[in-house]
């Protein structure tokens, strides 16, 4: 048996079968590859671009064999949760409570994306890592939405200037919505998800945010969903989030 050649159209991306398999993100899977911990046949692999069968091939990861499941005889698991302000959206951090110890599940279930330690509010987690990369990847475009108060008020101006876009960090933020919901707070969406956006975006006005909270991912809804709480999302959120 041998590697499937990274040009071929034959097999599956190895970051993607560790995805698939729920050990990781694609994202981390990409890095897993880089740091040379995975091979196929026994064969260390750093490409990105290779390709394998997961049924015929042995890939390991740390020399431990990967256990394929298809689709067809999985069962995912796609959670919601409330993340209080202090918590990390980490698997893991030292000296650090975080977003998987408010979830009790057995399954190893990854976060969509992150929100930072100092902003509270709507986080997914799961281990369908097709969809985790659907909701992850720039490409696709998916809105995510924030109700986002200052430390002083903000002018029409500063809603404008969010709105149509702002340069920070050297890159001009693609434009957004933006609708007032009191003088010092207004709820944006954003379809792209720089490194404290949000916070950078309200600091270029000569202002500071006082609390920054996601109420919406796609089309799931923080809604009532206390602070530190979690729900399993409906066949049909999920349904919606696959289109």
């Amino acid at each position: 048996m041998q590697i499937i050649d990274p040009e071929t159209a034959q097999g599956i991306r190895l970051q993607k079968i560790l995805a698939h398999c729920g050990l990781c993100s694609r994202r981390r899977a990409e890095s897993l590859i880089l740091e040379g911990r995975v091979s196929v046949n026994g064969v260390i692999v750093k490409e990105l671009g290779t390709r394998a069968d997961p049924v015929k091939e042995k890939i390991c990861l740390d020399g431990k064999q990967l256990h394929y499941t298809s689709d067809k005889n999985r069962e995912y698991t796609y959670l919601a949760v409330n993340k209080p302000k202090g918590v990390v959206t980490t698997c893991s951090q030292k000296n650090a409570k975080v977003i998987l110890d408010l979830v009790p599940v057995k399954k190893r279930v990854y976060p969509v994306g992150r929100l930072d330690k100092d902003s509270e509010g709507l986080v997914l987690l799961t281990d369908d890592g097709d969809l985790h990369n659907r909701l992850s990847h720039p490409s696709h475009d998916h809105e995510k939405e924030y109700l986002v108060f200052a430390v002083r008020p903000v002018s029409d101006q500063d809603l404008a200037a969010m709105a149509e876009g702002m340069v920070i960090d050297g890159k001009k933020t693609r434009q957004a919505k933006v609708r007032r919901v009191s003088e010092n707070g207004f709820k944006i969406v954003l379809k792209q998800g720089l490194n404290r956006q949000i916070r950078k975006m309200v600091g270029k006005t000569g202002n500071q945010v006082a609390m920054l909270k996601r109420i919406r991912m796609a089309n799931i809804r923080l809604g009532s969903l206390p602070a530190g709480k979690w729900r399993y999302l409906t066949e049909q959120e999920v349904e919606k989030l696959r289109q």
